[in-house]
């Protein structure tokens, strides 16, 4: 609060800079930043799209050649001489059939350079190559590719890098050189398994796919198959190995990852028919190169828009804070007595109708100054003639305390006992002007007036008065009491046989003030109590028509409910319950403003 207050303090000259300030160059620079991220988030969204186009078409590449592999694997087994080699029924054309095979096969390589080697083996493990063979002692049943093979059931298969299979190709190609495909051959009758078709792809023909697409300056492709094996990775990579728990088991998609201190960006897209992921793997910080640039533009436009809105904040707020200073200056002649001091300026905006509203303000005030030494004059005489023609109350109280005096002399003490409540009773009642007295003084007052009855009625009338010491100094209206007590003597304690008694109560509830009068006199009936406190809660209503309800029963306590609610409000005042023949019984309710 007290910072605002200082802002509120500062000259209208730099609260009309700040303004403008804000309106003109906070817009713009809320603006720079939204830019800014719509073009960020719109060039990522391009790489990524760009990107997974690529990959796109290298995957269908590589669906491309694994289609045609798998074609070969149909027509190899659908082939006479191979199902005879897996047949094994006619061994003494085995000779024949071996060579018609392997011719058969070349016709493969031949026609597809990409095809490294085909093998064809039977369910005994002897095998016919093109261009593979394999040691003596191996039995390629029991290799991890054939048995792989095998629990395909018949369906094509990639097999991915070839490791630890112990097969040679007379054309040097090692296992790190191929990608291995493999197709079981399955009797579909008896679903008897006559033997596997394995084909070498060559890697070359991958890389070739995938080396020479280049994102930005040091971003490649890498290609791993359905266990994280990498199939292919440049020389010098940015990572070795991408581990599948970072692809979260989904088809397609994008992430970061920061390596070496340097966040790099990984999207990725996996092909579902060969269960090849192709990832695309690049620095982050080259696809915000082209996003650089633009904040730098960006930066440069709003600087020259604050130099601008700068200047021109300056030149509005002088233009309108001028006169307003000098209008300032003028007020403050006027607060120093100097009422001809006028406003001259010609403006017709809101300036000007405020310099002419100060110059007529400032001949009114001129008026009205000579006017009220004039009242001050006439209402002196009339004090000075007032107290020539009225007594002084003080008068009053030296001639009720001479005849106190006069009394005790005289051994008349019942006589000065009561003078000496009502000397209390005029002077509590004057209050000096006051309207709110202590409770304490209020009920000092009320005891003075009880005496004074009490001497009237004698035996009939008897009262107790209980007040809290804690409340004693609360302000209160004061004359509120005794319209209460006196309808309590005068239509309870009077119309009763015997004697009655009077008690009155306060104290603290809740942080409220409460007073309850309570009498044992005659009381009301209950029509007589609804018809009360209908009064009651109408009392301010009817106190605005005096002439109406000034004779009528009840009038004092009709204006003690008004005044209290005029004052403190609707919830507080006067509750009233009476009983015919029991009593009547008071309440009221009044803020704690000691506070």
């Amino acid at each position: 609060m007290k910072r605002w207050t200082q802002i509120n303090n500062l000259p209208i000259r730099y609260k009309l800079i700040t303004h403008f300030l804000f309106i003109s160059i906070l817009p713009i620079f809320c603006l720079a930043l939204f830019i800014s991220w719509t073009v960020e988030r719109v060039m990522e969204e391009q790489v990524s799209d760009n990107t997974l186009q690529l990959i796109g078409k290298v995957n269908e590449s590589f669906e491309f050649y694994m289609n045609n592999l798998q074609s070969y694997t149909y027509m190899i087994a659908n082939n006479e001489n191979v199902e005879e080699f897996f047949d094994q029924t006619d061994t003494s054309k085995a000779a024949d059939i071996r060579y018609d095979i392997q011719r058969f096969l070349r016709t493969f390589t031949t026609v597809s350079p990409e095809v490294a080697g085909i093998m064809v083996v039977n369910s005994d493990g002897a095998f016919i190559s093109n261009e593979l063979y394999a040691p003596d002692d191996v039995d390629l049943t029991e290799t991890a590719w054939y048995q792989a093979a095998i629990e395909a059931e018949g369906i094509f298969s990639v097999f991915g890098r070839p490791e630890g299979r112990r097969l040679t190709s007379i054309v040097e190609y090692t296992n790190d050189d191929v990608v291995t495909v493999l197709k079981s051959v399955v009797d579909p009758f008896t679903e008897k398994t006559h033997g596997v078709i394995m084909i070498d792809l060559k890697l070359r023909v991958i890389a070739e796919e995938v080396q020479d697409i280049t994102l930005g300056k040091n971003g490649y492709l890498m290609v791993i198959d359905e266990q994280g094996r990498n199939i292919f990775q440049p020389q010098q990579p940015i990572v070795s190995t991408v581990p599948l728990e970072w692809l979260e088991e989904q088809q397609s998609g994008s992430f970061s990852k920061t390596i070496n201190e340097e966040k790099v960006q990984f999207i990725y897209q996996e092909s579902p028919f060969i269960n090849w992921t192709t990832i695309a793997v690049f620095p982050a910080e080259e696809t915000v190169f082209g996003l650089k640039e633009i904040n730098f533009y960006l930066v440069v436009f709003i600087f020259m828009i604050m130099l601008f809105g700068i200047t021109v904040s300056y030149y509005l707020s002088y233009s309108i804070s001028k006169p307003l200073v000098q209008l300032v200056s003028f007020m403050r002649k006027a607060e120093d007595g100097d009422f001809q001091v006028r406003y001259k300026g010609k403006r017709e905006d809101e300036v000007g109708l405020l310099g002419k509203s100060f110059n007529k303000m400032v001949k009114k005030i001129n008026q009205l100054m000579h006017v009220t030494e004039q009242q001050e004059r006439q209402k002196r005489e009339a004090e000075f003639r007032s107290l020539q023609a009225n007594i002084n109350p003080h008068f009053l109280y030296n001639t009720l305390d001479t005849i106190q005096w006069m009394a005790r002399k005289h051994k008349a003490n019942d006589v000065a006992e009561v003078v000496a409540s009502l000397a209390k009773l005029f002077r509590i009642g004057l209050s000096k002007g006051h309207d709110f007295i202590s409770l304490f003084e209020e009920i000092d007052h009320i005891d003075s007036y009880l005496k004074i009855q009490q001497t009237r009625y004698r035996d009939k009338l008897q009262y107790r008065i209980q007040v809290e010491d804690s409340i004693k100094s609360v302000p209160v209206l004061k004359f509120i009491l005794q319209p209460i007590v006196e309808n309590a003597i005068y239509h309870g304690i009077k119309e009763r046989r015997g004697a009655g008694t009077i008690e009155m109560e306060a104290w603290q509830e809740k942080g409220d003030i409460k007073i309850q009068i309570k009498d044992d006199g005659k009381g009301m009936t209950e029509e007589q109590v609804t018809d009360m406190r209908a009064t009651l809660r109408e009392a301010v209503q009817r106190t605005e028509k005096p002439e109406e309800t000034r004779n009528k029963k009840g009038y004092g306590m009709l204006n003690v409910q008004a005044r209290i609610q005029l004052t403190h409000g609707e919830g507080y005042g006067m509750a009233i319950d009476s009983k015919e023949n029991v009593g009547t019984t008071v309440t009221i309710l009044l803020p704690d403003d000691r506070s």
